[in-house]
């Protein structure tokens, strides 16, 4: 009998961990991806990454399935939580620290496979963060915050180490800026200081690199995509920098108006695209007939409007709500309202 004790202890420990994550019918979380490995989408001869490879894109994406689903599922819950009062909001975030505390105790993500991982996995800390820094007010899974408090510790030294060896295009580029964001949003859940001082860096760095009219250089290598990349790196640039100066560090003046500059850029171009034709002698994506403009696109409209409250910028943000990115934690005109 006494030899069945420490697995009958170790079964309560385990039950008792998922019990707040299944409180009021919480489901537990999707099995946890602890590895995660799949190459570039684009084309192995394309330096400038603007010729997609069907094939590998394919396989990305089946590689990422069940680590964007848990995240899309998750921003869901966060936006059904901000819409009830703040006093009705504690079993919503318990279910929310419950689901992704089980991934970091099971240390997912863990086994990051290839570089392209290694690369792109900023954007999924990222959204994992601000998910759990929305509920943390609200929460009483206490051990459950400090489980993911140490995970995204863990992932995220592990990205500073990378970003230092990174090929030279992607550490200049949106890939940094999203790591950035998992940088700075990290530090709001942990207090970090070396980790905000390093997101402050990654995000201003990506920002003075940008050309007198706006344009961000690394973006404007990608061809007909050059639009569509200056509009995915402002997702994290313009978050990073107004959750930055909600921790104490200001980045809205910095290398003349950086952020200002960038945006303008973007968004005097939303309707033909010819600026960014001219810088890359293509006709972009949104005006060739292969893509169109999707409201995720410019979710971070909402958060520049805490930063900077532009009628204009207004009215177009107006026009497109609720906007909403599942990388950006979800439906930011809830996160971000006054």
């Amino acid at each position: 009998m006494s030899a069945r004790l420490p697995l009958l202890t170790a079964g309560l420990v385990v039950a008792a961990q998922m019990g707040l994550a299944q409180e009021g019918g919480c489901p537990a979380a999707p099995e946890p991806v602890l590895g995660l490995s799949f190459d570039s989408r684009y084309q192995g001869s394309d330096e400038a990454r603007a010729t997609v490879n069907p094939e590998t894109e394919a396989e990305a994406e089946a590689a990422l399935k069940p680590l964007d689903d848990f995240i899309r599922d998750l921003s869901v819950k966060l936006g059904s939580m901000l819409e009830q009062p703040a006093e009705d909001r504690r079993e919503a975030a318990n279910c929310l620290i419950g689901q992704i505390a089980q991934w970091a105790r099971a240390d997912a993500l863990s086994d990051q496979g290839s570089e392209t991982t290694q690369l792109t996995i900023g954007a999924r800390l990222a959204s994992f963060a601000i998910i759990a820094g929305k509920a943390m007010p609200h929460t009483t899974d206490y051990a459950g915050l400090d489980d993911i408090r140490g995970w995204l510790t863990r992932r995220m030294n592990e990205q500073m180490l990378f970003w230092e060896v990174a090929p030279p295009g992607a550490a200049s580029g949106n890939l940094r800026a999203w790591a950035g964001l998992a940088g700075a949003a990290t530090a709001d859940l942990t207090g970090d200081v070396v980790l905000r001082g390093w997101s402050t860096w990654s995000t201003a760095y990506v920002l003075c690199l940008a050309n007198p009219d706006g344009s961000l250089p690394q973006e404007m290598t990608r061809g007909k995509y050059a639009l569509h990349y200056q509009l995915h790196a402002l997702s994290p640039l313009v978050t990073s920098v107004l959750m930055l100066e909600r921790q104490g560090v200001s980045l809205m003046d910095r290398c003349d108006g950086a952020l200002d500059r960038a945006v303008a850029f973007a968004l005097s171009d939303l309707d033909s695209g010819d600026r960014t034709r001219q810088i890359t002698g293509q006709t972009q994506s949104f005006f060739d007939g292969t893509a169109r403009l999707e409201d995720f696109q410019l979710a971070w409209l909402e958060a520049y409007l805490v930063l900077n409250s532009d009628p204009a910028i207004e009215n177009l943000a107006s026009k497109r709500r609720p906007l909403s990115f599942s990388k950006l934690g979800g439906n930011q005109t809830l996160l971000w309202k006054p």
